[in-house]
C-alpha cells in the first residue's frame, strides 16, 4: 500500500488504483507539425502543454488548451529551456534567477490561455534538458519550484520519482505527483537514459506495456543494465512526438484497465 503525508496524503492503494497517464502535447509550431496530438489525446487523462520556448507558439497553444478541454484532459504547463532549434533536449547553463523567471514567464503564458478558455491549470512538468538536469541538481529544482509557486501555488509539480524535483516541491510546499516513463530506459540510479545512448527509448510496445504494469503494480522496473531499481508512480509519461505514440496510449491504457487500474487526471491521484 502506498502512503504519503502532507499535501500528497491519501494516494492510491492496492483496492483504489488510480494512475494518471499524460503525454506532451502542442509541440508544433508555425507550418511545422509535432506529435500526433489529436488522436492521442482521447486516451490520456494529463497533457503537459508546450509555452513556446522549446517548441509551440500562441496560435498552437490555444487550440492545444481547446482540444484538451473537449476530450476531457487535464491541462499542465511544461515549460523548457529557449532552444527551439534542438527541441529543448540540450542542456543550459544559466542561473536560478533566470530559471525561475523562464518558468513563471512560461506558467502565465499558458495559464492565460486555460483562463481564457476557462480551463484550470493544474500542473507544471519541465521539458527535457531542464527536467533532467533538475532532477540531478537541487538548486535548479529549487528555482523550478519556486517560479511555480510563485505564478500559483496550488499548481501541481509532475517530476520524476525519486528525484530532485519532487524534494524541491516538498521544501516549497507544492503538491507534487511522482512520474514514471512507459518509453524511456532508466539508468541503476533511477535517472533516465541520455536519448544519445542506444536503448534510450522504448519502440516495443508490449515492452513498454509490460514495464508499465510492473512500474504500477510492483514499484519495479529494469534498469538499462538488467538490475531492478524501485519507482513510484502517480503518473505514466508518454511521448507525443514518439512514432508509436497513438498506439502505445491505446495499448497502455486498454493494459492498466484490464489490472483494475483506473486512469485519473493528477489531481484525482493525489487527493
Amino acid at each position: 500500500m502506498i502512503r504519503a503525508r502532507g499535501k500528497n496524503a491519501g494516494r492510491m492503494d492496492e483496492k483504489n488504483m488510480k494512475i494518471d497517464l499524460n503525454c506532451d502535447m502542442g509541440e508544433s509550431f508555425g507550418n511545422y507539425k509535432i506529435g500526433m496530438d489529436a488522436e492521442v489525446v482521447t486516451h490520456i487523462s494529463s497533457a503537459n502543454v508546450a509555452c513556446g520556448f522549446h517548441a509551440s507558439d500562441p496560435v498552437v497553444m490555444e487550440k492545444t488548451v481547446a482540444a484538451c478541454r473537449a476530450a476531457g484532459v487535464a491541462v499542465g504547463a511544461h515549460p523548457g529551456f529557449p532552444d527551439l532549434v534542438g527541441f529543448g533536449r540540450r542542456n543550459m547553463k544559466v542561473s536560478a534567477a533566470e530559471l525561475k523567471a523562464m518558468v513563471m514567464y512560461q506558467v502565465g503564458a499558458l495559464k492565460a490561455f486555460c483562463t481564457a478558455a476557462g480551463v484550470p491549470l493544474q500542473h507544471v512538468k519541465p521539458h527535457g534538458a531542464m527536467y533532467n538536469m533538475a532532477g540531478k541538481d537541487a538548486v535548479m529544482a529549487d528555482a523550478i519550484c519556486e517560479g511555480i509557486r510563485e505564478v500559483d501555488p496550488s499548481l501541481i509539480l509532475l517530476g520524476l520519482s525519486g528525484s530532485q524535483l519532487i524534494e524541491a516541491a516538498k521544501r516549497a510546499g507544492l503538491s507534487y505527483a511522482r512520474e514514471v516513463f512507459a518509453d524511456r530506459a532508466y539508468e541503476e540510479d533511477g535517472s533516465l537514459v541520455a536519448r544519445s545512448k542506444e536503448g534510450a527509448v522504448i519502440t516495443d510496445e508490449e515492452e513498454a506495456i509490460r514495464r508499465v504494469v510492473s512500474m504500477v503494480k510492483n514499484h519495479k522496473v529494469k534498469a538499462i543494465t538488467g538490475r531492478e531499481i524501485e519507482v513510484i508512480p502517480d503518473s505514466i509519461c508518454l511521448h507525443g512526438d514518439n512514432p508509436k505514440a497513438v498506439l502505445f496510449s491505446q495499448k497502455i491504457r486498454a493494459a492498466l484497465e484490464a489490472e483494475g487500474v483506473t486512469v485519473a487526471p493528477i489531481r484525482e491521484v493525489i487527493a
